[in-house]
């Protein structure tokens, strides 16, 4: 864990105006900065960037944050990738808590690792451009897949010299051990313990880390007539430094216009991505042609929820792919199908069409997954009751997969009108089936309604609901914002009662908390550092170095509040600061109230349950339980009144 005096030298140094300008054409408007959005499209500059809150936004998509959180969306860093960001920029050592001696040897070898590899990505690249050999063959051969220089520099694509060992040679000249060369896979050992150099005679595809790493390398055999049982491609193995089924190839170059279009186009192999990218459809990542895994699923959803698989005419490749997209739709990402003309594939159709080209002609022929899954069944299925059978099974395997009941319920009508089967069957099987993967992947069983109580049932709480999460998140964020300050004196003279204090302690007397795990930590937090005499809570948050928290505490510190009708628009409100006193109650008191009606709302659903209509005991439970409630409940109304917070 980065320690926080390094977080607070980075966040001292670092000013967002000249980050967010490496980025970004800013022009000065007022007191901050105008420019178009990095994050979306947009023809009329919505982000702004104030140098004296060091902060920036969106105000047409939303993004933003500080300067830390600008690198993370930007670069698609995680938190302390993006810390050391900034630190390399502004000459800062960024220093982590102490490691054990196991954890810094697997550093060094991780980093060293790294090294080798960043150092072999130049070695290729070098070669391809200033050897005989590399020019005569590994040029001319990426000249005929049509090319550009600029592509070829952009993915950094090299070669491999023909000798059996010159790699391997050149690396252990250069200081780079055995021992690195054989656990990155750049050679391997023979039984008489020679070195050799695992991808002689390839062009080299060199594959990216999200943050432009090298962990691996894809290289292409050019003459396949000589070496008729040798693979036409060959992988670095797994190692500490990749892992295949977390990488995707092309993403480091495609990440920002995938966040940019909001779509990610997802191909098999690396001609594809570099092809479609050279045409200027730059969205684009491959799979490497393996089948996806959730790894690489989980991966492209930090970027956009929508993806699009496109398929050449191999039949037998696209049913091979099926159960990868369901893996897609599990994940909750829309999921579109696209089916190239009959004897193009992703790269010879973007090497014959230009970049609008072969975007009209995906927004004329793409189509829903399930649709196009349901087409192509449906023609091999014919009229044979027992494919058709099977058909439906793999249709409804592939909705059940999706997270959304109501997305789910659109598929069910859909496809019971389609291939004419009873909805209700549809209905009854896919339950079965997500039951099945419930109870797959060890889920328990949704909590029973009535009268237990948290201490008598190790059940998990109901989520919170809407209101109830909006009073705790306006709640917390007055945590976040003033949490050491004094609200109230103590009523025996001793020492103020501050914010969070306050909160704490009202929350405890009616045994309550916040609904989810990070509010209740900031609470905690808060609360167990306001004697520090030089704690701030909206500067400890901001910096804290859980990316979680930190982010949210960005993010509550441009929230803006507002009571509904107890002021008229004519009237001028003091400054929150100053409104402590009266918000914080009555936000302790709004939370309350939302807990309550959240209590009455279950208590009606679970009476209304026929297995507890049956229950006479069981009723008669719930109903004194929910009469208190409504006690409890008119209460609060009087308490409030027509005041309500609402965020402004």
């Amino acid at each position: 864990m980065i320690e926080r005096e390094t977080i607070e030298r980075i966040m001292a140094a670092a000013n967002i105006v000249d980050v967010v300008k490496e980025f970004v054409t800013l022009r000065r408007s007022g007191a901050n900065y105008k420019g178009l959005c990095p994050f979306h499209e947009e023809r009329t500059p919505s982000f702004v960037v104030s140098p004296s809150k060091q902060l920036c936004k969106c105000f047409s998509c939303g993004k933003g944050g500080n300067v830390v959180h600008f690198i993370m969306e930007h670069e698609q860093l995680t938190y302390p990738e993006a810390l050391r960001w900034l630190g390399r920029r502004y000459g800062i050592e960024v220093a982590e808590r102490e490691q054990t001696d196991e954890e810094r040897r697997a550093e060094s070898l991780r980093e060293s690792m790294l090294a080798l590899n960043d150092w072999a990505g130049r070695y290729f690249v070098q070669t391809l451009t200033t050897t005989a050999d590399g020019l005569a063959i590994g040029l001319a051969y990426l000249r005929q897949r049509s090319l550009r220089d600029d592509t070829i520099r952009k993915f950094q694509l090299g070669y491999s010299l023909p000798s059996r060992d010159a790699l391997a040679r050149e690396a252990l000249a250069r200081g780079y051990s055995r021992e690195l060369l054989l656990k990155t896979g750049l050679a391997y050992e023979t039984e008489r313990h020679e070195l050799r150099d695992r991808y002689h005679g390839r062009v080299i595809f060199p594959i990216h880390s999200v943050s432009g790493r090298t962990v691996a390398f894809g290289g292409r055999i050019l003459d396949e007539k000589s070496n008729p049982h040798v693979g036409k491609y060959v992988n670095s193995p797994e190692s500490e430094v990749y892992h295949k089924g977390r990488e995707l190839y092309g993403l480091y170059q495609a990440k920002h216009a995938i966040v940019r279009q909001d779509r990610c186009y997802l191909v098999e192999g690396y001609m594809d991505v570099l092809s479609m990218h050279q045409s200027g459809v730059e969205n684009v990542v491959a799979s490497s042609g393996t089948s996806l895994t959730e790894g690489q699923i989980r991966l492209l959803h930090r970027f956009t929820d929508n993806v699009t698989v496109l398929y050449d005419g191999d039949a037998a490749g696209i049913k091979a792919s099926l159960r990868g997209i369901d893996m897609l739709l599990s994940e909750g990402l829309n999921v579109r199908a696209l089916l190239l003309p009959d004897g193009h594939d992703p790269d010879s159709f973007a090497r014959a069409n230009d970049a609008d080209t072969f975007r009209a002609y995906i927004a004329r022929h793409e189509e829903d997954f399930i649709r196009f899954k349901t087409r192509l069944l449906m023609n091999d299925a014919g009229a044979d009751p027992s494919a058709r059978a099977h058909l439906v099974g793999s249709i409804v395997g592939s909705i059940s997969a999706i997270p959304g009941p109501i997305v789910r319920q659109m598929y069910i009508r859909e496809c019971a009108a389609t291939m004419d089967v009873d909805e209700k069957l549809i209905v009854a099987e896919v339950a079965r089936m997500r039951r099945e993967q419930k109870q797959g992947a060890g889920e328990r069983p949704a909590a029973p309604a009535g009268g237990e109580t948290p201490a008598e049932s190790p059940q998990p709480a109901a989520p919170a609901g809407e209101g109830e999460d909006s009073a705790a998140r306006m709640l917390v964020a007055l945590i976040v914002k003033y949490g050491e300050l004094p609200l109230f004196a103590d009523s025996e003279g001793g020492a103020p009662v501050s914010v969070a204090t306050y909160v704490k302690g009202e929350l405890a007397a009616d045994s309550l908390q916040l609904p989810t795990p990070l509010y209740r930590r900031i609470l905690d937090e808060a609360a167990s550092h306001v004697a520090d005499a030089d704690f701030h809570a909206q500067a400890y948050f901001t910096t804290h170095p859980d990316a979680e928290i930190n982010v949210l505490a960005a993010r509550l510190c441009e929230d803006k509040y507002r009571l509904s009708s107890l002021y008229t628009k004519t009237q001028q409100l003091a400054p929150e600061r100053e409104r402590l006193t009266e918000l914080v109650p009555r936000l302790v008191s709004d939370y309350k109230y939302a807990v309550v009606k959240g209590r009455m709302k279950q208590l009606l659903a679970a009476l209304s349950a026929p297995d507890v209509a049956k229950d006479a005991s069981r009723s008669l439970a719930l109903m004194n339980e929910y009469k208190k409630l409504s006690e409890v409940e008119r209460i609060y109304a009087r308490l409030l009144g027509d005041r309500v917070i609402t965020p402004g």
